[in-house]
């Protein structure tokens, strides 16, 4: 009897014990992890260890289920799994700027907390830490292994975008427009899959040739017409983007001018390549 009673409060006690582990476990996440002063360091921290389980988990998962993975070099290797973190990041990034940039209340002229330039809340500074985070991974990996992951202008991009977006994190200046630019990451998966389909040995494919339309239009509505978008946003509020300290009224014009150029640069080779690949459909 006494044994029977026991097991039953056994079960009993470990709900208990959890629960308790639960609390303190929440304790710790809302008192120190998202805390508002601790928030800018845990996200960074925390962009950094996910892009190293997601660049892990690529490794992982490619050696068993993609058979082109096991034949590449080990540079071809690297930066497979370099594109799978990125495309990971892009993903995430895109939704959630997305959703500040033009659903959430946040940064809406209907809302009357404050000037607009000067709006933050905990959820956007995380997200902009970790995104933060994957900039100064990726950068990391392309300066090591450069230029074998990028070149020259791989690495002005990462550190400007580097820059912005960890300055609108920790002053919580201008993340309106740091989330308005980072939509444009949303052609990153595209051309992921690009360079995917051409070590693939598809580059003849269809698949490939879709690929490069959907490049096309992405880019031209992400990093076209959005930043021109986004500088006209700029021009409405311009009122309020000069209470901004000065180096935020620079990266507010700087950083996108320099990433426009970029974009319109990459552009012309975009047509140009599709053009090429058009051609030799016909």
């Amino acid at each position: 009897m006494t044994t029977a009673i026991g097991r039953k409060a056994a079960p009993a006690r470990n709900v208990v014990a959890f629960r308790s582990y639960q609390s303190q476990a929440e304790t710790l996440v809302k008192t120190y992890l998202l805390a508002d002063p601790f928030i800018p360091y845990t996200s960074v921290f925390a962009g950094i260890f996910a892009c190293k389980m997601v660049y892990d988990l690529c490794q992982l998962i490619s050696s068993f289920y993609f058979r082109t993975y096991t034949t590449l070099t080990k540079i071809q290797r690297t930066e497979w799994n370099n594109r799978g973190m990125s495309t990971v990041h892009a993903i995430f990034i895109s939704a959630v700027s997305t959703y500040f940039a033009f659903w959430s209340n946040l940064f809406s002229d209907q809302n009357p907390d404050g000037l607009l330039i000067t709006r933050s809340s905990p959820l956007s500074t995380f997200a902009l830490g970790v995104s933060a985070g994957y900039f100064l991974s990726d950068l990391g990996m392309i300066c090591w292994f450069y230029p074998s992951l990028g070149g020259l202008e791989y690495v002005v991009h990462h550190s400007l975008s580097a820059i912005a977006v960890a300055y609108s994190m920790y002053t919580g200046e201008g993340q309106l427009y740091t989330f308005m630019v980072l939509i444009s990451e949303v052609t990153t998966p595209e051309i992921n899959m690009r360079w995917f389909l051409d070590t693939a040995g598809l580059k003849r494919s269809y698949a490939y040739l879709i690929n490069g339309v959907v490049i096309f239009f992405a880019w031209l509505v992400a990093r076209i017409l959005l930043f021109i978008y986004m500088f006209y946003h700029v021009s409405l509020h311009y009122d309020q983007v000069i209470h901004m300290h000065i180096f935020g009224i620079l990266l507010v014009f700087g950083v996108p001018a320099a990433l426009g150029v970029m974009n319109l640069m990459w552009f012309g080779k975009i047509i140009k390549g599709l053009k090429k690949n058009l051609s030799k459909r016909v």
